[in-house]
């Protein structure tokens, strides 16, 4: 695999999933355009990847919650006159607790980061892609967006959910020009989202056949990317699971997950 001198735009890459896709693409030779909010972060994981690797990246310190940010990162990287062939949506995170007990405020900038930034970045940058021939987004989805809603996080599903069929029109619009759009589904990750949403405690319950690491899911991202494949659910026990929800009848599917949310959800 020869990726040498794309340059891959990560949202979310401070961390977990996003700075392990840093580094499974740098070693095939990309560069960067690393986005979060924690510019300290980004330029320690900048150092790291010019150091291992020879990876040049732009650092791009944004809160996706704002409106605005999705055109500033576009402005940013057109005035350091560069082209994105590579973006992966992948800035994420949970708000826990049931939807009355959080605040408009706090709902509405999950739906900002979540799903606008998601559609805003793509249509500012999948332009070029399309011009040029080449490109290939990836949007972190999750298994959560095979199952029904559960209590304790009541959007994250649904945005989740929002993202698989959204990757899918994608790749049926613009497959044909040479665009790959891949939505990356994983289960349990080991990377900092539970410490971030209170639920550490509750997920450590889970057995350990159902996590993965962080570079498990970035690896097998990039190669579904690569190889055109449209919807990714990571791991075989995580596929086993999206197979068999979809075969329960919806009463059954209510039944064990209101009993198994229990486990890894903050419901208070």
């Amino acid at each position: 695999m020869n990726l040498k001198d794309k340059l891959v735009l990560i949202t979310g890459a401070s961390a977990g999933i996003g700075t392990a896709l840093a580094h499974q693409y740098a070693k095939y030779g990309a560069n960067f355009v690393l986005v979060a909010r924690r510019k300290e972060r980004l330029q320690e994981l900048a150092a790291a990847l010019k150091d291992k690797y020879g990876a040049e990246s732009l650092c791009i310190s944004a809160d996706l919650a704002e409106p605005d940010a999705p055109q500033a990162i576009l402005d940013q990287v057109s005035a350091a006159g560069k082209n994105v062939d590579i973006l992966i949506n992948n800035a994420g995170y949970g708000v826990p607790g049931k939807y009355l007990s959080v605040d408009w405020k706090t709902h509405a900038d999950f739906n900002q980061v979540m799903i606008t930034a998601v559609m805003h970045l793509t249509y500012l940058f999948l332009p070029h892609m399309v011009e040029q021939g080449y490109g290939r987004i990836i949007n972190i989805a999750s298994l959560a967006g095979f199952m029904p809603g559960t209590e304790g996080h009541t959007c994250y599903a649904a945005v989740k959910h929002w993202m698989i069929p959204f990757t899918e029109s994608l790749h049926f619009e613009y497959g044909h020009k040479g665009i790959h759009a891949t939505a990356v589904c994983p289960g349990f990750t080991y990377s900092e989202f539970h410490d971030i949403t209170g639920t550490r405690e509750q997920v450590n319950k889970m057995s350990k056949r159902m996590w993965m690491t962080a570079d498990e899911v970035a690896e097998q991202a990039l190669d579904a990317s690569e190889a055109g494949k449209v919807v990714l659910i990571n791991g075989k026990l995580n596929n086993v699971i999206a197979g068999a929800i979809k075969l329960m009848p919806k009463r059954l599917q209510y039944y064990v997950m209101s009993k198994q949310s229990k486990n890894f959800r903050k419901t208070d």
